[in-house]
């Protein structure tokens, strides 16, 4: 199963506009997940994007996304601390809730696993928390601004030097950090947990990955890294967490966790997501896609566009008929191929078109089919195929007058 990434913000809990990816699969979506990226880090680091692409593989759905003030988020990283954190991953949770379903699965990497495991237990509809070098408390990161500590005590700020690039630390940080009880969240979360570590990690040792493990109640695993560096810098080091992570999951979540459509004729539902100007969300039944406009018109181009989606019914049901016909009549055509193109013409200049259609005023909406048929079929075949498309119910559909009933909803 294909995914397709999709750029997307929400508000972040000091009200800031978070930047994210949402990996969604192409086909059903069996459940959501947040990853969170580590201390400094952004939400297009390796690890995350191989986890991201793994679980969309599995028809996970994976929201990954800056925290406030890094990378494309807004906000200033100096104001923030370990409690502003975790209340962004609840606003994404929120988003998700909103607009899909609300997560199942959380991965946090790093700070970001000390940051998923403290408010796992938040999330009811939470099943699974995975963590990747995580420390077993959040003040652990303290550690790496090493001689800066007396200047943020003394001054009430200071910048470090993290990964070779500065930022301003302020006391409040320390504060807020050293505030937390991270093992007392661990054992009250009541969530399958999967601690992945690696022995060699000079950045958080080996040790915090057995406190997190002894603190969890069960189902718990713990799985070795091996090799790896603490950022899994190594792309066959992503892979395999990704792989591990994603197959772990899987045992957590139903394959109909999506409810079904509450409407009996399994009405499409379409919402703003609030990205770009005309992005929007769609659930048709269990599946989930985005429908947009491209850039050019003011869009993020995350989605087909509403004609799109109408040329690729047309084009779908024009298929899926030939095959039914083919499949009737026993007729081997090999496989059956068809391209939409969609245009606005005037009427009076559509030579191909219907006679009644070329004496309207004005433009009128020209969709062209183009079929291709693998198999060798002779003229006659190639006839009665093309008679055969034209009763694609889609194609009556467009061709006859539908009726459209319009209401507000009420409560």
């Amino acid at each position: 199963m294909s995914a397709t990434v999709q750029r997307i913000t929400f508000e972040g809990s000091q009200g800031d506009t978070l930047a994210a990816r949402f990996d969604v699969p192409a086909g059903t979506v069996r459940a959501t997940a947040i990853f969170a990226h580590c201390f400094t880090c952004s939400k297009d680091i390796q690890a995350a994007r191989r986890i991201a692409g793994e679980l969309a593989m599995r028809g996970i759905a994976v929201l990954r996304f800056d925290f406030t003030g890094l990378g494309a988020s807004g906000g200033e990283f100096a104001n923030t601390n370990f409690s502003s954190n975790c209340g962004d991953l609840l606003r994404a949770a929120d988003w998700l809730r909103d607009h899909v379903e609300a997560p199942s699965i959380l991965i946090g990497h790093s700070l970001g696993g000390a940051a998923v495991l403290s408010i796992a237990g938040d999330i009811a509809e939470v099943k699974a928390v995975a963590t990747i070098g995580a420390p077993a408390d959040a003040a652990h990161v303290v550690d790496n601004f090493h001689a800066d500590l007396e200047a943020i005590e003394r001054d009430g700020s200071a910048e470090v030097t993290l990964g070779g690039r500065k930022f301003r630390i302020q006391k409040q940080f320390l504060d807020d950090i050293r505030g937390q009880n991270l093992t007392n969240r661990i054992a009250a979360m009541k969530k399958a947990l999967m601690v992945l570590h690696s022995p060699l990690d000079d950045t958080v040792g080996i040790d915090n990955a057995s406190t997190i493990f002894l603190a969890a109640r069960h189902p718990k695993s713990f799985v070795s890294l091996d090799k790896a560096d603490h950022l899994l810098t190594r792309a066959e080091d992503a892979a395999y967490a990704a792989e591990i992570i994603a197959a772990w999951a899987s045992r957590f979540i139903a394959r109909d966790t999506l409810p079904a459509p509450s409407d009996e004729h399994a009405a499409i539902s379409v919402a703003e997501t609030g990205g770009g100007k005309f992005q929007n969300y769609v659930i048709a039944g269990r599946h989930r896609m985005f429908a947009d406009e491209p850039a050019d018109v003011g869009g993020l181009d995350s989605g087909p566009s509403p004609y799109d989606f109408l040329s690729v019914s047309l084009a779908a049901c024009t298929s899926m008929t030939l095959r039914m016909y083919a499949a009737f009549k026993k007729i081997d055509v090999g496989t059956i191929a068809v391209e939409v193109l969609h245009d606005k013409v005037h009427a009076k200049d559509c030579a191909d078109c219907a006679e009644e259609l070329r004496d309207r005023p004005g433009k009128i909406d020209r969709f062209e089919r183009r079929i291709t048929i693998s198999g060798d079929i002779d003229e006659a075949l190639e006839k009665k195929l093309l008679e055969i498309a034209d009763k694609c119910p889609v194609h009556r559909t467009l061709e006859a007058r539908a009726a459209v009933v319009t209401r507000i909803a009420g409560e």
